[in-house]
């Protein structure tokens, strides 16, 4: 599943297609919206919280309308020029919004729907503070808060939890525990200073946003610490890096991480 960098990129993508243009077209293939109309809407911008992403949009009449899409495991949105030829095969398109300009094809998306924009709030705001959206002092402390509001918790599975912090996945899990030099298998106790630790995971999701990928080691032929290094030696140490799972069935991830570097305590090795 795409993280929140890539989410990200996603919808700046978006708004520099879109934002400012007149629909002249639009086509929503999902059931609930398949007789569903916005030729005519103005597209205002498109919005990411975490991982979902926002196009707002003013109708030729009645209220502003949020499309509120999620690329889930397998989706993706692309753009081509006018006169181009269509984005990615036809079977897998569920939104096509069309201007004078550009043709967005939503492909393959996990979620699609209409509300009023008005009324995001009930889709995202369950959602904990976005790692790349303002980071007020208020969205940093309410973010601490809700991480050690169970300190017994396991720290991987609450990373992964985005009404605790939107916006980290799999690859921003396991490198921001190795960089704090926690084990994502232990309880989020173990994390010293939270505020410093969700400081540097933004800081990761930034530069992966700006650069277009992940490279924490800053060497882009060898990007990554330990994600998906399983049976590799430690960058740092040598050791042998392993692999587990956090998170609950059926939404169980697996993450990596050093036995030396990242100990475990000793009743979750």
């Amino acid at each position: 599943m795409p993280e929140g960098d890539a989410v990200r990129r996603t919808g700046d993508r978006l708004d520099r297609a879109l934002a400012g243009q007149v629909l002249t077209a639009s086509d929503l293939r999902v059931p609930a919206l398949a007789t569903t109309d916005l030729t005519g809407a103005l597209v205002e911008r498109t919005h990411t919280h975490g991982k979902h992403l926002l196009t707002r949009v003013v109708p030729t009449s009645g209220p502003p309308l949020t499309l509120h899409t999620h690329l889930k495991m397998e989706g993706s949105w692309r753009v081509a020029a006018a006169g181009e030829r269509r984005p990615g095969p036809a079977a897998d398109a569920r939104v096509i919004l069309t201007t004078a300009r550009v043709v967005a094809v939503g492909l393959r998306l996990g979620l699609v729907e209409l509300l009023p924009t008005a009324e995001e709030h009930t889709v995202i705001g369950h959602l904990g503070p976005d790692l790349l959206g303002p980071w007020t002092d208020q969205d940093r402390s309410e973010a601490v808060a809700r991480l050690v509001a169970d300190p017994d918790r396991v720290l991987g599975e609450a990373l992964l939890d985005q009404r605790v912090v939107a916006g980290i996945g799999t690859i921003w899990l396991a490198e921001s525990c190795f960089v704090a030099g926690v084990c994502p298998i232990g309880p989020v106790a173990q994390v010293a200073d939270p505020a410093r630790f969700l400081h540097r995971a933004r800081t990761m999701l930034q530069s992966a946003m700006l650069t277009g990928r992940p490279v924490t080691t800053g060497d882009r032929r060898d990007p990554v610490w330990v994600y998906r290094r399983h049976r590799q030696p430690c960058k740092r140490c040598g050791t042998t890096l392993v692999s587990g799972q956090v998170g609950v069935a059926p939404r169980e991830r697996t993450t990596y991480w050093c036995p030396r570097c990242q100990p475990a305590p000793p009743d979750r090795t």
